[in-house]
């Protein structure tokens, strides 16, 4: 048996330092290697810290609201290795190079106003500050909060509060302290008027008050800030998806049969969009820190959005989607979806897009104007399939048919991407599916 510390892990190029919100194990229980831990915040993300040994938590040294410089031990495990021969963890494992992603994507997005603690003589986790920053809260504001941690600190829970009640005020910019209790003035001294306190939230007998879980919290931000950093132009092109329709029909059952899944439109609007990529690479790019340079990606790794049984959406990435045959997409997707939905993706899998589509049509949508993942530039919604007559050329002349249409809405930033780059694109990912191969085998 081996006792070895766990420490607090880099989770960014400009993170020094993590503050424990959450223990997920108990001392005494059985670890695996690359299981999470616990719940740590620093000023950029909240992330799980996953163990980088397998064995038993022996005991806990740091607790919930610490705040522990990045590799500083944070617990004890045992191991069943022998003394001196434990394995060092992996420094550039896959959970922490996506860790360092999200932290990279959220920095990129993170403009907040500029707030001074250094007179502050009330101590604030980097997490907790990073939200005052966000939402312009002034030091001697923030100083006026009550805290629940330990030691009176202020919480995550405590400022996002304080924050929810400060906007039902009206007042995004300054709020009056909360009202204190103060010894009786003597009858002769004069006192400041009196603190009128915020009033209560206005809700009817019948409304009821969900509060956010943590993923709709984080989606909410990212669209927020999207909108913010991107400015949206949206361009819409029809396409004539009947051998596409006829094809799949012809094939599902087979490819079902042979085990792979169920055979839907998704990946095939994924190759079509990695095909396009390669036509008009500056649709695959994002804009640096800074707004002045323009990074061109090399790999074309499509994300889609799916939606969860909570009602929340995952974005899970199929990295290098133009390597792969249409069979492979689709059994990439199978799979990615099935584990969203289970909640088993891994971080990995979740970072790293340079392109997002999103297939409205699922929910019998037929348009669809959707927002940016950030720091990308473009993403395309992908309507319902409709039957409606169309005029077709043929041979004979131009006739009136009915076939499968469906509508494509194309987003894209347009600091960088120009409606006539933006307007080709979706036009050559139509083509594509227009055109579609009805004689390729699954």
């Amino acid at each position: 048996m081996a006792l070895v510390e766990m420490v607090m892990p880099k989770m960014g190029e400009s993170v020094m330092e993590g503050t424990v919100l959450k223990w997920l194990k108990e001392v005494g229980e059985e670890i695996e290697q690359e299981e999470s831990v616990l719940e740590v915040a620093t000023d950029k993300v909240d992330t799980e810290v996953p163990a980088p040994y397998a064995g038993v938590l022996k005991e806990i040294l740091a607790q919930e609201g610490d705040v522990i410089e990045v590799g500083k031990p944070i617990a004890i495990i045992s191991t069943e290795a022998e003394e001196g021969n434990v394995a060092e963890p992996t420094t550039s494992s896959p959970v922490a190079e996506s860790v360092t992603e999200i932290v990279r994507e959220v920095e990129f997005s993170n403009n907040g106003a500029s707030v001074d603690f250094a007179n502050s003589k009330r101590f604030y986790s980097p997490l907790v500050k990073n939200i005052a920053k966000q939402e312009n809260i002034p030091v001697a504001e923030l100083d006026t909060v009550t805290g629940s941690g330990k030691d009176g600190r202020v919480t995550k829970s405590d400022i996002l509060g304080y924050v929810e009640a400060r906007k039902s005020n009206g007042n995004t910019n300054s709020v009056a302290p909360p009202v204190t209790t103060r010894p009786a003035q003597p009858a002769n001294t004069k006192t400041a008027p009196a603190v009128k306190a915020s009033p209560a939230v206005s809700v009817s007998g019948g409304d009821e008050i969900i509060e956010m879980d943590r993923m709709r919290k984080m989606i909410a931000q990212r669209m927020v800030d999207s909108k913010r950093i991107s400015p949206h132009v949206t361009s819409f092109v029809e396409a004539d998806l009947t051998n596409v329709v006829r094809w799949r029909n012809a094939n599902k059952q087979e490819f079902k049969e042979r085990g792979y899944g169920n055979l839907t439109f998704t990946p095939i609007f994924i190759e079509a969009i990695a095909k396009a990529i390669k036509d008009y690479p500056m649709i695959n790019v994002s804009v640096d820190a800074s707004g002045g340079s323009i990074i061109k990606k090399r790999d074309i790794n499509v994300g889609m959005a799916v939606a969860l049984p909570s009602g929340n959406l995952i974005v899970p990435v199929i990295r290098n989607a133009d390597q792969l045959n249409l069979t492979g997409i689709t059994m990439k997707v199978n799979d990615l979806v099935k584990r969203a939905r289970a909640n088993q993706l891994k971080p990995d899998e979740l970072s790293g897009g340079t392109y997002t589509m999103s297939n409205v049509g699922t929910f019998g949508n037929v348009l669809g104007t959707p927002i940016i993942m950030q720091p990308q530039v473009a993403i395309m919604a992908f309507g319902a399939v409709k039957k409606k007559p169309a005029v077709i050329e043929t041979p004979e002349g131009d006739m009136i048919a009915v076939r499968h249409m469906m509508f494509l809405s194309h987003s894209y930033d347009h600091r960088v991407v120009d409606g006539s780059l933006g307007g080709m694109f979706v036009r050559r990912v139509a083509d594509y599916l227009e055109k579609f191969d009805v004689n390729q085998k699954v």
